[in-house]
């Protein structure tokens, strides 16, 4: 009996670890993947594959639908003079990113990012520029292709419309939803059922405590888009929870410091 105690107890420990490695407990999010010095096109699977290899927490992405409603990862609404919105898969399906990748699908970047547990999926849903109603959509359509692919474990969502963050919910009650827009107060947030805030670093620098309101509320800070070091320190020393940024190589380096 005392052996067989001792058995349940080692395994329990061997999961508990296991679960605790299975995500990264840094504050490093890879603003569109780790590309700036990667070599890598922002948003491309290559950027989200780097991102992961350097073991950021997570990574950053953006999505938009086509005039056939098919997903794809892209931060602009064109590319090469093509707005996506308004155009065919299958006239997007010929477009090649600068490194000769194929413009992604959602459905593929998840794909990728499915490979590992370590990494989170930041999925933006971007305000479409057709209206409110194709943004509502678009939230749907996101939810449903992250159920479908079975990520919703390492996903989580963000979003600058507020109706559009409490679409996910309503839709995803156990997702994770940050807001971007940054003109809502914490008390909004917790209000909204939201999960945190991803505010632009400006939005902090004026309204600091709304770091500690939020962490009164068990809610979580996260910050965009954070590119030099002296900025990075700082939102270290203010203990936020998350760091988006172009230079996740840099602020991986600063993380280890502290």
């Amino acid at each position: 009996m005392k052996n067989y105690i001792l058995t349940l107890a080692v395994g329990l420990l061997c999961l508990i670890n296991f679960e605790s490695m299975s995500q990264n407990k840094n504050k490093v999010i890879a603003h569109r993947g780790a590309w700036k010095n990667t070599g890598a096109t922002e948003n491309s699977i290559a950027a989200l594959e780097h991102a992961i290899k350097l073991g950021c927490y997570g990574s950053e992405f953006d999505v938009h639908m086509s005039a056939d409603s098919v997903l794809y990862v892209l931060h602009d609404h064109e590319i090469k003079g093509t707005h996506l919105e308004k155009t065919t898969s299958a006239e997007l399906s010929k477009i090649k990113l600068e490194n000769g990748e194929s413009l992604p699908t959602l459905e593929a970047y998840l794909k990728a990012g499915s490979k590992q547990k370590k990494t989170r999926l930041i999925l933006e849903i971007k305000t479409s520029s057709l209206g409110k109603e194709r943004s509502l959509a678009l939230a749907t359509k996101c939810v449903e292709m992250v159920k479908k692919l079975k990520v919703e474990k390492i996903t989580d969502y963000i979003a600058f419309d507020f109706d559009v963050c409490k679409k996910v919910k309503e839709l995803a009650p156990k997702a994770h939803v940050e807001y971007l827009n940054g003109d809502k107060t914490p008390e909004e947030i917790a209000a909204a059922g939201l999960d945190g805030i991803d505010y632009h670093f400006s939005v902090y620098k004026r309204k600091e405590d709304y770091i500690a309101a939020m962490r009164q509320q068990k809610l979580i800070t996260n910050v965009w888009t954070v590119n030099d070091e002296a900025t990075m320190k700082w939102f270290l020393e203010k203990d936020v929870d998350f760091i988006t940024t172009n230079e996740p190589e840099l602020l991986l380096g600063l993380t280890k410091q502290n």
